[in-house]
């Protein structure tokens, strides 16, 4: 099943076949957590809303309403990008402050503001030429990388899975970085988000 089209699968998983949806999971499930990792920076939302993305996405498949041919990684992506953003007012909602308890105009204080439009397609834009980045390293260091920071894993934990030593781990992250520093300047990218 590696070889079929993502269309393919999903028409296999509409009439039944569930290791074609499980084909579809193992295909997209790492850069989905880290592209959800990436946007919430918290592990147990990212789960949550990973997971909630592939319950959405099966419940609109079966119910024969996804017509997104060609399209599936696109559908996916935008599932987990919906669900952030109902989070996000989900917690927003519960986290309203009263300007009169908080003894300082809240409304006017830059660091408590959305960002701008602006500011949100420079980082986004940041976030890409970042996964751009990684994607360029050696498989040792890239590794590394994401078990770091798309994981949030600890030095230790990370010599314990790779069975290097913490010095070594710590050397990987610091040569991948330098790495990235470097190709981002020869590609002019800045890297302010």
């Amino acid at each position: 099943m590696k070889n079929l089209s993502d269309d393919r699968l999903l028409t296999l998983f509409e009439q039944g076949v569930n290791e074609a949806f499980d084909e579809l999971l193992n295909r997209y499930k790492e850069k989905l957590y880290t592209y959800i990792y990436v946007l919430v920076q918290n592990r147990e939302m990212a789960e949550d809303i990973f997971q909630d993305t592939f319950t959405r996405v099966i419940v609109t498949i079966k119910q024969k309403r996804y017509n997104e041919k060609g399209r599936f990684q696109g559908f996916l992506y935008r599932v987990a990008r919906n669900l952030i953003v109902d989070n996000y007012r989900q917690e927003q909602n519960a986290q309203f402050v009263n300007p009169t308890e908080a003894g300082y105009d809240i409304f006017n204080n830059r660091e408590l503001c959305s960002p701008s439009f602006e500011e949100e397609i420079s980082g986004q834009q940041t976030i890409e030429d970042v996964r751009r980045l990684v994607g360029y390293l050696p498989e040792s260091q890239r590794e590394i990388i994401v078990m770091r920071f798309y994981r949030g894993m600890s030095f230790k934990e990370i010599a314990d899975i790779k069975k290097i030593s913490i010095n070594t781990a710590l050397g990987r992250v610091r040569y991948a970085i330098l790495n990235m520093r470097k190709m981002a300047e020869q590609h002019n990218i800045v890297l302010a988000g």
